[in-house]
């Protein structure tokens, strides 16, 4: 099982940018797949997540600026990120679970990408 980030980079405040996790060794069918990330000097937070069925829930910090979809057929989850703000900039990882639950607590996701960096600044 692997999962590969891509699409982080540098963006002036207000940008916006497509993160992609793509699966290898498993389906999204079963897994709900979730974006997390880690600013310096902060613990690791969960920002959106989507269950194999199509359900997204996200945090209320980016609830109207960050949406996530996924395409089944490429095995690939996007965080489309709009209107970014300086607090935006970290390392975005995704990670996936086998449940029906959608959930951005990070204790129960089993598999781990390498993460992509975010940087917001002008």
């Amino acid at each position: 099982v692997q999962l590969v980030e891509s699409g982080g980079g540098l963006v002036q405040p207000g940008g916006s940018l497509r993160l992609s996790c793509t699966a290898s060794g498993f389906s999204f069918d079963n897994y709900a797949i979730g974006w997390f990330r880690q600013a310096p000097g902060k613990e690791r937070e969960g920002v959106s997540c989507i269950s194999g069925d199509g359900r997204e829930h996200h945090a209320d910090s980016v609830k109207g600026r960050f949406t996530i979809s996924s395409d089944n057929s490429k095995n690939t989850v996007y965080l489309q990120m709009n209107n970014l703000q300086p607090e935006d900039t970290a390392v975005y990882y995704c990670a996936a679970v086998t449940t029906s639950l959608l959930s951005l607590l990070d204790v129960i996701y089993d598999y781990w990408g390498q993460g992509t960096q975010v940087t917001v600044s002008s």
